[in-house]
């Protein structure tokens, strides 16, 4: 189990990428949570297995169809043992 936060740069809000990465969290079996920062950009806490989070972390550096993502930052975590994924605000 692996534990990452993802900062997700660009035209991020007000696209539905939180609600896309959520689902696309699920369809990876990643945990967490995502949430709009006061910049402007997403962050993401995601944890799961390697492979499931790089699957997911290649999808955030495109996000949904409106998304148009121009930087990611990704930092290691300890585990933090969620048990699903939600959208914060």
């Amino acid at each position: 189990m692996k534990t990452i936060k993802i900062e997700v740069y660009g035209r991020v809000q007000g696209v539905y990428f939180r609600a896309n990465t959520c689902q696309k969290a699920i369809e990876f079996d990643i945990k967490g949570n995502v949430k709009n920062r006061h910049d402007g950009s997403v962050e993401i806490i995601a944890e799961g297995e390697e492979r499931n989070l790089d699957e997911f972390l290649n999808w955030c550096y495109k996000g949904p169809a409106l998304a148009k993502v121009t930087s990611v930052i990704v930092t290691s975590l300890l585990p933090q043992g969620f048990r699903d994924f939600i959208t914060t605000k």
